[in-house]
């Protein structure tokens, strides 16, 4: 069992069982054990759709929900970027001990893997947007501002 804190300061528990795969699948038709299937796989919109990616661990979390009294709204308002974050590691890390633990050792590698190309796809983005030279680049969509714009109807003389 993995935890997580969302902006509230409410502590979350994601175990991945049977039973929580059954509600995951009921309330989402989202198979979780079958993380390979689909176009794109599963495992790679869990890591790119955020709101799916929510809406799974909201589904995993449901009980403890139901027992605080917390809606889905309320879960969604308060998952801020770092709980997210935190959720998402939570989720990969619950979904490794898994599948490792089911003998499908491979399954917990894909997620692993999955994990490790969402964190050097986003340091490899960073290191290029670092690298931008803004001006240069402004110059070169722009040109010399002194002569592309048009002249202002003010200064046109009239016919």
């Amino acid at each position: 069992m993995k935890t997580f804190t969302d902006t509230t300061g409410r502590t979350w528990t994601i175990a991945l069982t049977i039973d929580a795969a059954k509600r995951v699948k009921a309330l989402l038709d989202v198979n979780l054990l079958e993380l390979e299937a689909g176009d794109p796989p599963l495992l790679t919109k869990l890591g790119t759709d955020v709101i799916l990616l929510c809406d799974v661990i909201f589904a995993l979390v449901k009980p403890q929900a139901d027992q605080q009294g917390v809606t889905d709204e309320q879960f969604g308002a308060s998952l801020g970027g770092e709980a997210i974050l935190m959720a998402q590691t939570a989720l990969y890390e619950e979904l490794v001990d898994f599948f490792r633990g089911a003998g499908r050792a491979d399954l917990a590698k894909a997620v692993e893997t999955q994990r490790r190309m969402i964190d050097l796809a986003v340091s490899r983005i960073e290191t290029r947007i670092d690298k931008l030279d803004l001006e240069a680049a402004i110059e070169t969509t722009l040109g010399d501002s002194s002569t592309s714009w048009p002249a202002s109807a003010a200064s046109t003389p009239a016919p």
